[in-house]
């Protein structure tokens, strides 16, 4: 029986029992929105314009190294599948409650760098050592942490030291040996790893 969500918060439609929360990254959170919330709180169609707007907002934060999340939520009279159903996977359901979904916004947040993983990498390059990072990051933010702690250097080109995993697996599958050895023996940082 509440029309916002909070005080001073989202309003939220008549008849609203339930309320659907997504949160990732947020090229695949902007993929399942249609609208977002104005700043008067009101809903807003949310154009592909708007969502290059967040994305290039989202390249801002993670080029200093904050990785970001996007929040979205949709609301509902009713659960969107049938509960009674057993044949539906929770992959199906999970489709059923993040359709046209409304973007709320960004969270931003910074794991600092270990004390002495800068030094660390040095010495190991320093002595011969080819370190690589492997993370789950936006490859912007991966970018910016390996420019951090020194596994990218200033002199580096990005474009060839640092690639998404996706590139490993074109079309989804593997790349062929001989493929995967010349692109891995100069890439050191790995984003976007599954």
């Amino acid at each position: 029986g509440r029309d916002v969500l909070c005080s001073g918060g989202m309003p939220l439609p008549p008849g609203t029992k339930l309320l659907s929360v997504c949160k990732g990254a947020p090229n695949f959170i902007l993929d399942y929105c249609t609208a977002q919330l104005g700043e008067d709180g009101s809903p807003k169609p949310m154009s592909d314009e708007d969502k290059q707007h967040v994305l290039d907002v989202v390249d801002k934060y993670s080029e200093r190294a904050l990785r970001v999340l996007a929040i979205a939520v949709r609301t509902f009279d009713r659960m969107p599948f049938d509960m009674s159903n057993e044949d539906l996977t929770t992959d199906q359901k999970f489709e059923a409650c993040r359709t046209n979904l409304k973007l709320l916004g960004l969270v931003a947040s910074i794991d600092p760098d270990r004390d002495g993983v800068p030094e660390s990498v040095l010495a190991a390059r320093g002595a011969g050592i080819r370190v690589v990072m492997i993370t789950g990051d936006y490859l912007k933010t991966a970018i910016a942490i390996a420019h951090n702690v020194n596994i990218l250097q200033p002199q580096d080109n990005e474009a060839l030291a640092a690639v998404d995993c996706a590139r490993l697996r074109p079309g989804g599958e593997y790349l062929v040996h001989a493929d995967m050895d010349l692109l891995t023996s100069s890439v050191r940082v790995f984003a976007r790893a599954k």
